[in-house]
């Protein structure tokens, strides 16, 4: 048998004291018996050791594999050793944003070249960024440096814009023009642009040697140039060239010149940035008639001039008109997607009681419009249907917005006419055209004529005259 003496008092817990009264207090030996000490391990029974699983037993347990009787005579086994445990690996944070001659500067460091604005402005910017990740503000940056937030917001903004044309379609001899103090108010002014404008545009800029003021102009002409699908003359501009966007800008600028002496100027303006040759024969076409008007010398109008236009009245409707008008109409609706065979399928007025306001249909129906009783509609409102356009832009005048609009139309005249306008299918789909467009196309007979145009309702008002329509 192996004994194992008691360890020693002062390596284990706290000791059950006699009372202090007692000044003497005797050692004790206290031995337990073992029966068998098994090492851990794994496998086999080692040649020896009893078959036991590798427990420890103690007296008054029983030596089967936690057989019967209460089993807290069984110490559990030690689990076998882990695979090593991994090296630790320290965590690496980003790499720093600012340049390698910066990284190493202090706080007082960099605010002094901040203040004394040393190197080069997009080297120096981004310092305005780690300032504001150790809680500076703009009023705190601008005290201790003199910069001020709105020059800030530029430098950041500037080189952010800087860093997107670095790429193989922008040469770095090209990029070092905007390396000089102006740089930022260049490029700050390209922000709107994605990358593709934004390359185009410093393009411009350099070979025009703009100002920030002309680089203005042209991001927000080439912005402003898709939105302007369907306008008078847009399809002779390319949309992929920046100088066609700046000219077409000024084209539409020239057609709002009250005087017909002040559209010479802004038309030159036009064709000199003007880079293809449909661009430059529209704009030479227009610069001509303008000459000869300022002349006072009679120009034919071409027949899509605002002499042909017909008026249709496109309105606005405002908030709480429907409420307070006297009648209102419940017209049926039909998606422009839903063909010209929905329009023939619309329900119609089959009784009306003028007294009670009850109107009878012939058919049941999904979609409804409420509009005020205003007279042209009232006076086709047996049959009348309405179609919802997703894209305003999509009807043919020269300020329509990207909105949704309702189409009146009277299904009762489908006979096309020159001075009309009319609801036909293309491509499966509603659209809205002119009768003498139509005529031209030979077509006779269209789905619906157009009596009015409704828009929805926003905080700004404004009306489209019968001379906005193209």
């Amino acid at each position: 048998m192996l004994s194992l003496p008691h360890p020693h008092p002062a390596s284990t817990g706290p000791r059950h004291r006699k009372p202090l009264a007692t000044t003497h207090h005797h050692r004790r030996r206290c031995t337990f018996t073992i029966a068998a000490l098994i090492l851990p391990g794994g496998g086999g029974t080692p040649r020896g050791s009893p078959p036991n699983g590798g427990k420890l037993i103690l007296p008054g347990s029983s030596g089967g594999g936690g057989g019967g009787g209460r089993g807290g005579g069984l110490l559990p086994r030690t689990p076998p050793p882990t695979a090593p445990a991994q090296l630790y690996q320290p965590f690496h944070p980003p790499i720093s944003p600012l340049p390698a001659n910066f990284r190493n500067l202090d706080l007082t460091e960099r605010l002094a070249v901040l203040r004394d604005r040393m190197g080069r402005w997009y080297e120096y910017a981004p310092l305005v960024s780690s300032l504001f990740r150790e809680g500076f503000t703009p009023a705190s940056i601008e005290e201790a440096t003199g910069m001020s937030g709105v020059e800030q917001n530029r430098l950041i903004v500037a080189s952010q814009v800087r860093d997107s044309l670095i790429s193989d379609d922008f040469p770095e001899d090209l990029l070092h023009h905007f390396d000089s103090y102006g740089g930022p108010d260049l490029l700050y002014e390209l922000r709107f642009l994605n990358a593709r404008q934004r390359l185009k545009a410093a393009r411009h800029t350099i070979a025009r040697n703009l100002e920030a003021k002309g680089v203005r102009e042209l991001a927000r002409s080439m912005k402003d140039f898709p939105q302007r699908r369907g306008d008078e003359g847009w399809d002779a501009f390319d949309r992929h060239s920046a100088g066609d966007c700046l000219a077409y800008a000024r084209f539409r600028l020239s057609r709002e010149a009250i005087a017909k002496e002040n559209r010479i100027p802004v038309l030159e303006r036009s064709l000199d940035v003007v880079e293809t040759e449909s661009a430059r024969a529209r704009v030479e076409l227009e610069l001509e008639r303008a000459i000869k008007k300022a002349a006072g010398v009679e120009v034919e109008e071409p027949e899509d001039d605002v002499n042909a236009r017909p008026a249709v009245p496109v309105v606005r409707l405002m908030y709480g008109e429907i409420s307070e008008a006297s009648i209102v109409l419940l017209l049926p609706v039909v998606k422009e997607t839903d063909g010209v065979e929905a329009v023939d399928l619309a329900p119609r007025r089959s009784k009306t009681d003028a007294d009670l306001g009850i109107v009878e249909v012939d058919k049941g129906w999904a979609r409804w419009a409420v509009l005020p009783g205003w007279a042209p509609v009232m006076a086709v409102a047996d049959e009348a249907v309405v179609i919802e356009l997703a894209d305003g832009r999509v009807l043919p005048w020269r300020s329509a917005d990207k909105e949704r609009v309702l189409v009146v139309a009277n299904r009762k005249r489908k006979e096309v006419v020159d001075e009309g306008i009319y609801v036909l299918e293309k491509g499966g789909k509603l659209v809205v055209e002119r009768g003498n467009k139509l005529l031209e196309q030979g077509i006779s007979q269209a789905a619906a004529e157009v009596v009015t145009v409704v828009r929805p309702p926003k905080d700004e008002q404004d009306v489209i005259s019968g001379d906005e329509w193209d």
